[in-house]
C-alpha cells in the first residue's frame, strides 16, 4: 500500500530531443544533450531540432481515513480477516528426536580391518 501511495504521488518530466525526425536523446531527471545543430543550421527561419517535454503529474490530494470512518460491517470484516491471518501461522510443536541422547558403543577393534573388507 505504501508503494502505491508513493508512486501515485510522484511527478516527473520526460524530455526528448529530436534532430529532424530522429530521436537523439531522452532524459528523465536531467536536461537532454543537444546535438549541436540548434544554432548552426536554420532552414526557412526554423531550426531542424526540436525538444519535447512530457510532464507526468502525480496525485496531489490524498484522502486520509481512519478505522472509525468505516461502516460496522466493514470493521467487522477487517477485524475477522486480521484475526484469522494472525492465527494462520501457528508455530510447530516441539519435535521429539528419539535418538538424541543415544551414544553409540565404543569400538574395541575396527571390524572392517578385522574381516578384511575394503571398498575399492
Amino acid at each position: 500500500m505504501t508503494f502505491l501511495v508513493l508512486f501515485s504521488t510522484v511527478s516527473f518530466t520526460i524530455e526528448k530531443h529530436f534532430c529532424g525526425d530522429v530521436l537523439i536523446d531522452v532524459s528523465l531527471f536531467s536536461d537532454t544533450q543537444k546535438c549541436g545543430m540548434d544554432s548552426g543550421v536554420i532552414l526557412k527561419n526554423k531550426s531542424c531540432c526540436k525538444d519535447e517535454v512530457d510532464v507526468v503529474k502525480g496525485q496531489k490530494e490524498l484522502k486520509f481515513s481512519s478505522f472509525d470512518d468505516l461502516d460496522f460491517s466493514h470493521q467487522q470484516f477487517i477485524t475477522a480477516l486480521s484475526f484469522s491471518f494472525i492465527n494462520l501461522f501457528d508455530g510447530l510443536e516441539k519435535q521429539i528426536i528419539p535418538h538424541r541422547n543415544y551414544s553409540p558403543p565404543n569400538l574395541v577393534t575396527d571390524i572392517l580391518v578385522l574381516d578384511q573388507v575394503f571398498i575399492i
